[in-house]
């Protein structure tokens, strides 16, 4: 079906879930574990094992994949930290835990709990005893086997980027991670973090062209900052020795991948 269409056929479906007094976007979904503590813990597990088990399991996240049989399915679920397969059958299912499922698309965000077993191919997997609808997508993902490859559409919607190319979450993971480390090493040296002013009334600390910006109440231009670099040294001045500041800078200049006019730096006296 073409965009329209499935863009059609998802407001219909969100239409009759609305009917049924069904909450689109609830704020109490709660689940107890991620897909990767599941198959961390249990992933080795025989069948045997799963079935001793007397505890429920549940996990929330986007749904990419289902394998529909009529009363039975196949779903794949995948969180911030994996994915994992679930199995939806009517007749373990509520009526309308069963109502939300058959009115889901691919991008939906569900909430799936139940006991944990092995399939006939030996995949570990949850048998759903209840399900919720978490967050509905209205507009359709990437297509799957192409995927998301234009560089502009990448960058300009990290959203999508983020759905379509999950590898791409390794460099927030790994950037986070980073400032983590330096912020750290700088406090363990007794360093203190400051901020200063991010709207300044005269662009300093860099050679750069300035955003300007004005400020209605004070009735002045101000300059988004180009670099912490003066007031940093003011605190320095004030006695606050050994001072660092991790924060945005602008700078009115070229873009590109390697250069954003909004970036983060980190200076230090």
């Amino acid at each position: 079906m073409e965009d329209n269409e499935l863009l059609k056929v998802r407001l219909e479906k969100i239409a009759a879930l609305k009917e049924a007094g069904i909450d689109l976007y609830p704020n109490d979904i709660l689940p107890q574990n991620t897909t990767s503590q599941i198959s961390e813990k249990y992933g080795s597990a025989t069948s045997e094992e799963l079935a001793k088990l007397s505890q429920n399991f549940s996990i929330s996240g986007r749904l990419i994949a289902v394998r529909d049989f009529g009363k039975a399915a196949f779903i794949k679920i995948q969180d911030r930290k994996g994915q994992l397969q679930c199995y939806i059958a009517k007749n373990n299912l509520s009526e309308a835990a069963y109502f939300i499922y058959k009115k889901l698309d691919i991008g939906d965000i569900i909430y799936v709990s139940g006991k944990l077993f092995r399939t006939k191919t030996n995949e570990l997997t949850i048998e759903a005893a209840d399900l919720r609808l978490a967050a509905k997508a209205i507009r359709p993902l990437p297509e799957k086997w192409h995927g998301l490859t234009d560089i502009e559409t990448r960058y300009r919607q990290r959203h999508l980027d983020l759905i379509a190319n999950p590898k791409v979450k390794d460099v927030f993971q790994k950037r986070s991670r980073i400032i983590q480390l330096i912020r750290e090493f700088m406090n363990k040296h007794d360093f203190l973090e400051v901020e200063t002013p991010m709207m300044q009334p005269k662009a300093g600390g860099a050679i750069a062209r300035p955003f300007k910006t004005h400020h209605n109440a004070l009735d002045a231009d101000f300059y988004l900052r180009i670099a912490p670099e003066l007031y940093l040294k003011r605190l320095v001045t004030g006695g606050m020795e050994r001072v660092y500041e991790i924060n945005r800078n602008f700078r009115n200049e070229g873009i590109s991948t390697f250069h954003n006019p909004e970036f983060t730096m980190m200076e230090f006296y």
